[in-house]
């Protein structure tokens, strides 16, 4: 057994190892923050950038968190395979999980692909008809409950929860754009890695605040993933360009043809674009800390619904735009309008009600005010409290901060962020396959499929 601490960015650490394997990635030592070199690091903003780094620690996937969804998506490609109006078709994740932003306890968006090389508009009964297939055989299979037909969404679902990992499931026909949308994300990730941080941090924030459930007329997570876009777009310097400076034009009327040259000619597109601003250090200039961006974002949205009266969000173009300038925006009444820039002139944001966006509103403005307050900046419990669920909040120990350092140098240890051992080529074969540049390496058996069974696999972009 080995034990060090070392000093990282303001932060020491200590780590644990026991027989070459990593037990305890991080144990925050909290006296550092009243530390002059933390202070003068984070300056006013120290607590803050401390806390937001241990949620983060507690909500970011663990490798077995993957392995769940990754055995979750094998378990129903076998379903799939049992259904005969789906003979040949294939089973394709989306979503945060394949942009990598998930958390812990983030669903998993899957579309069931027919077996079409040319790019076609399947009938929308012809959808509903497949997943009421489906929903019969998940029923004889016995592996599913909180089993829902949703059939007039916009986009007809099946959901369920797995028996296998307890994880919710929103099954679509289909979704190509939806998969494309997912792979640009994780591009834009890429750029710059405090990207996925924040959007964790938000997400878990909009859970806390419940505006983070379109169902209920507030936000969803692909608008509250824009509005980080948007902001890292417009803050001072700029982190990120406008989307139509990587891909000019609208990805939904360019996906036509055939499948495989439609997404290989896009993603060639994305692949010269961000190649070319890494190259150019675009988002260097920006030194901003996590805390800084993020308080930053709140006090920029604190006056959303005023500003959504007469402008929209929009990331194509990296700007505040007003509706009339759009005479397409100004067909549909939109409470708030954030521009979805792959389906363009669509709204991201369409299923928030008037009243739930004054509730969005306060909750964006009590948050800035909260984080304009030097006593509340100062206080780790307050900012806890403030910005993550009770059960964060509880295992962070923000109502009872046993085992933080006191005078007395004691240690606050968080939980392990290593499962049990997992081939690292689990994360080469999936993730690596839609990185920029990347191809899907050979297969990994994650979970040994019974007779008949059907393996998952990344579908490649080469098909």
């Amino acid at each position: 057994m080995h034990c060090f601490s070392l000093i990282t960015a303001g932060l020491e650490v200590a780590v644990l190892v026991v027989d070459g394997i990593l037990l305890t990635k991080i144990l925050v030592v909290a006296c550092i923050m009243d530390r002059p070199q933390f202070r003068s690091a984070y300056g006013a903003f120290g607590v803050l950038e401390l806390s937001l780094t241990n949620i983060l620690s507690l909500i970011k996937p663990l490798e077995e968190d993957q392995v769940k969804r990754l055995n979750t998506i094998n378990e129903f490609t076998t379903i799939v395979g049992t259904v005969e109006s789906l003979r040949g078709a294939s089973v394709e994740p989306f979503g945060s999980f394949v942009s990598n932003l998930y958390t812990r306890s983030g669903d998993l968006d899957i579309s069931i692909e027919l077996p079409n090389s040319i790019i076609s508009s399947i009938a929308r009964k012809q959808k509903k008809n497949l997943l009421r297939d489906v929903l019969r055989a998940l029923g004889r299979a016995d592996i599913a409950h909180n089993i829902q037909f949703i059939p007039n969404a916009r986009v007809p679902l099946l959901i369920f929860q797995s028996n296998y990992s307890n994880i919710s499931c929103d099954i679509s026909i289909d979704n190509l754009v939806g998969q494309i949308k997912s792979k640009f994300l994780l591009w834009i990730a890429d750029m710059d890695e405090r990207f996925r941080d924040m959007v964790l941090l938000i997400k878990e924030w909009a859970k806390t605040k419940n505006i983070n459930d379109p169902k209920s007329g507030t936000l969803n997570s692909y608008s509250l993933s824009l509005l980080v876009i948007f902001h890292f777009q417009t803050c001072k310097p700029p982190i990120f360009p406008p989307l139509k400076d990587i891909y000019e034009g609208n990805i939904i009327d360019d996906l036509t043809g055939m499948r495989s040259i439609a997404g290989r000619r896009i993603e060639d597109t994305c692949t010269a674009s961000i190649a070319r601003f890494r190259s150019q250090g675009f988002n260097q200039a920006n030194r901003s800390s996590l805390s800084e961006l993020f308080v930053s974002f709140f006090e920029k949205f604190s006056g959303i619904d005023i500003m959504s009266v007469d402008f929209a969000i929009c990331t194509y173009t990296g700007r505040w735009e007003r509706k009339w300038n759009n005479a397409k925006w100004m067909q549909k009444p939109h409470h708030i309008l954030i521009e979805d820039p792959f389906e363009q002139p669509d709204n991201a944001a369409r299923a928030v009600a008037l009243t739930q966006l004054t509730r969005i509103s306060r909750a964006f403005g009590e948050t800035h005010q909260m984080l304009s307050s030097p006593s509340v900046l100062s206080d780790r419990n307050s900012l806890t409290v403030a910005l993550v669920r009770p059960h964060i909040s509880s295992e962070l120990g923000s109502r009872n901060p046993q085992g933080y350092s006191n005078a007395h140098g004691r240690v606050f240890r968080h939980r392990s962020q290593v499962s049990t051992p997992v081939n690292m080529a689990i994360e080469d074969r999936f993730v690596h396959a839609l990185r920029i540049g990347s191809r899907p390496s050979s297969s990994v058996t994650l979970q040994s499929p019974g007779p008949g069974q059907q393996m998952w696999r990344p579908r490649s972009s080469d098909r």
